[in-house]
């Protein structure tokens, strides 16, 4: 066969498995129109290109029980949730925070099986070393079991200092189990978790790569950062583990971050968070509370909080869907901080509608990119909403990798969602929504402490960023359902 009839023949083909892929990612999974469009352009523009990302980057997860859970289990799950759809409108009488918030609470136990805990206390860390500290110093307290999950783990001196403490641990009989992303902790080498396995903890890998090259869900990732100490102690937020967390990377500087150290009865459904993830990686039965710790009964804090979590595997996007609703109720103020801040028409319309009702929409992100094409999408909604009267403000300091919101100082959210499709849509996220007027005035005046290190976008200054500026914008905005 001559070159020409070769090369026509292999256009042909591509061109068929781009027509194919097209009708399949228009009519038969069924996405948000903006992402369909993305992958449309990357399919048609860079044709065996955008079919090798598509493998890598475009596949859906199931939907359809994905955690694999039995009948009986999930006959529970939705029980449990109709007979908390009863009790909780007790708690409503007797707190008016609650009251208010009501229809959010119901929307997060139907949607999510987010049950709602009122005994708990937090603590509120925005410093690498003050979480670390506390949490190596809980974990040295153990006594039954340490159940940790990172999104990132770097065999550096902080990982290093983690995994020793848990090699300790597991010498002393505690039950030690460890849970990591592929992609997240790429660079991590069996060899690292060796003595842990050796000393009688579990390691388990969440979608882990093909011969530690090849991950065909590398679009798809859990980045929730959790810890459980004794069934009684969580941490809930955005800190992974690595050196740049403690700011020790010249790279990014000074690292801003927001976790919580919680006690009370929100820990049980932290832990449960975490059983189901552990269960899918390591392929064994669901286990019960006999194999897992739990607390029982009243605890001294007074904090009301729900465990919301999403991932792709969420028919709807339960995170994004509250996100919403708090922005929508906001009566008086709304402050944000987020790393990116790309987030869909949904999202939009509502600060929108929030800002021309009166409300003081104050978002801060920051002025150092990690991500160039993630850092102009957000400059262009960012910008954008300096036209409705939005607050936009660029940390300056360090990085802010802070993921929280604030309503009227009664209602707030930390984990580890960002405002993006990725964590909407893509990513395995958590987050501890507090109803607490005190959590909510200590989140914002931390919030108001990070203006001092923070320059304001006006739109003046937004006017006049330079034309290659506005291109990158333009680019960026336009690939950002998938970004």
């Amino acid at each position: 066969m001559e070159t020409s009839n070769i090369i026509t023949l292999l256009i042909s083909l591509i061109s068929f498995i781009n027509i194919v892929l097209g009708i399949a990612v228009i009519f038969f999974e069924r996405r948000d129109v903006g992402y369909t469009w993305a992958w449309l352009l990357i399919l048609f523009t860079v044709p065996l290109v955008g079919f090798i990302i598509y493998i890598f980057l475009g596949r859906q997860v199931r939907k359809e029980n994905f955690y694999k859970l039995t009948d009986f289990e999930r006959s529970n799950f939705e029980s449990a949730v109709n007979r908390e759809l009863e009790s909780v409108k007790e708690q409503y009488s007797h707190n008016d925070i609650l009251d208010q918030y009501s229809d959010l609470i119901n929307m997060n136990l139907t949607s999510s099986n987010a049950f709602l805990t009122t005994d708990n206390e937090i603590n509120i860390f925005t410093t690498g070393k003050k979480k670390f500290d506390s949490l190596f110093e809980d974990i040295k307290k153990a006594e039954k079991e340490v159940n940790i999950q990172y999104y990132i783990i770097q065999p550096d001196h902080l990982g290093n200092q983690l995994r020793d403490l848990l090699v300790q641990k597991a010498k002393e009989g505690v039950k030690v189990r460890l849970h990591f992303d592929a992609i997240g902790s790429k660079k991590l080498s069996p060899s690292f978790f060796k003595e842990i396995i050796n000393n009688g903890g579990e390691v388990e890998v969440f979608f882990p790569s093909f011969l530690r090259l090849i991950n065909f869900r590398i679009n798809n990732r859990n980045h929730r950062k959790l810890c459980i100490i004794d069934g009684t102690i969580a941490y809930i937020g955005g800190f992974n583990v690595g050196d740049e967390y403690l700011g020790m990377k010249k790279k990014f500087g000074y690292w801003r971050d927001t976790h919580l150290r919680i006690t009370g009865n929100a820990v049980n459904h932290i832990q449960a968070r975490f059983i189901l993830d552990w269960v899918y990686s390591s392929k064994d039965e669901l286990v019960t509370g006999e194999e897992f710790t739990f607390t029982k009964g009243k605890n001294n804090g007074n904090s009301p909080v729900q465990i919301v979590s999403s991932g792709p595997n969420s028919k709807t996007e339960h995170l994004k869907n509250m996100y919403v609703r708090l922005i929508m109720s906001a009566k008086k103020s709304i402050y944000i901080q987020t790393p990116y801040f790309i987030p869909d028409a949904s999202f939009m319309d509502a600060c929108k509608m929030a800002l021309l009702s009166g409300v003081d929409l104050r978002i801060m992100i920051p002025n150092k990119p990690d991500h160039p094409f993630v850092y102009w999408a957000t400059w262009a909604f960012a910008g954008e909403l300096l036209s409705y009267g939005a607050k936009i403000y660029l940390y300056e300091k360090g990085f802010l990798h802070a993921k929280t919101i604030v309503v009227d100082q009664k209602a707030s959210s930390v984990g580890t969602t960002n405002i993006d499709n990725r964590s909407f849509k893509l990513n395995f996220e958590v987050n501890a929504t507090v109803y607490d007027k005190a959590i909510a005035d200590e989140l914002a005046h931390i919030f108001n402490e990070d203006m001092k290190n923070s320059s304001q976008l006006t739109m003046e200054r937004y006017n006049e960023r330079p034309l290659s500026i506005k291109f990158k914008e333009a680019i960026s905005r336009l690939l950002s359902p998938i970004l």
